[in-house]
């Protein structure tokens, strides 16, 4: 699995899902270590979850409705629960997604 993660990351166990992380369960959140090859394209989707994500490297285009973001490394992202979102990463990326259980 790629990423610029420090090794006691990599010990966590991957998450199973359509992208690949390391995952970390708490109680109320879920926390995703995840990182994205360039060309990768997530289609419209929704959550149950409240999503905050910290992008660490790379950048992602995050499309809510008819906005479209561009987020960089060191910045901040939010997805409310239920609301449908795409994503695309055109440059390997790695970020921090912290799933909210409602």
């Amino acid at each position: 699995m790629a990423g610029n993660y420090p090794d006691r990351i990599k010990q966590l166990p991957v998450f199973e899902g359509r992208f690949d992380a390391y995952q970390l369960k708490a109680e109320e959140c879920d926390i995703l270590f995840a990182s994205y090859p360039a060309g990768t394209s997530i289609p419209t989707h929704t959550h149950e979850t409240d999503n905050h994500g910290l992008i660490t490297r790379g950048e992602l285009t995050l499309k809510i409705g008819k906005k479209e973001l561009i987020i960089r490394a060191g910045e901040w992202y939010h997805v409310p629960a239920n609301t449908p979102h795409a994503a695309e990463f055109n440059i390997d990326t790695d970020e921090i997604e912290f799933w909210f259980n409602e």
